[in-house]
């Protein structure tokens, strides 16, 4: 499987932020998999984000919840993340991984990252 993050480098503060992970040699309904988002800040660990089932289930993190969703799109193979009321703090490399646990940040398959930078 490859999984592959493409969305905008450079978000404003107050923006959305808006990624789309494209997956291929697999199908994001395939049972048991979990298509998971994971960031890391500069300088911090890895943060587990939110994710969607194969089935369409979706979580996120308590801290995260208000501002995430996670959707897909099966006729394209690809799911998205949308973060909005982006701040600094924000910034960090965000990865798609495919999984087979919830909540977990090591162990799957991993698009090779994107930076997102937020700043006015």
């Amino acid at each position: 499987v490859q999984l592959q993050e493409s969305g905008p480098g450079l978000v404003k503060p107050s923006q959305t932020l808006a990624l789309t992970c494209t997956v291929s040699g697999d199908s994001i309904t395939a049972n048991p998999y979990i298509w998971t988002w994971i960031r890391q800040p500069p300088g911090k660990g890895l943060e587990w984000m939110g994710a969607i089932s194969y089935s369409g289930t979706t979580y996120y993190d308590p801290s995260l919840k208000s501002r995430t969703s996670i959707s897909r799109n099966t006729s394209n193979n690809q799911f998205t993340l949308q973060l909005t009321s982006v701040t600094p703090e924000d910034t960090g490399v965000y990865y798609c991984v495919r999984m087979v646990t919830w909540f977990g940040t090591s162990g799957g398959s991993w698009g090779q990252g994107t930076q997102v930078t937020v700043s006015s």
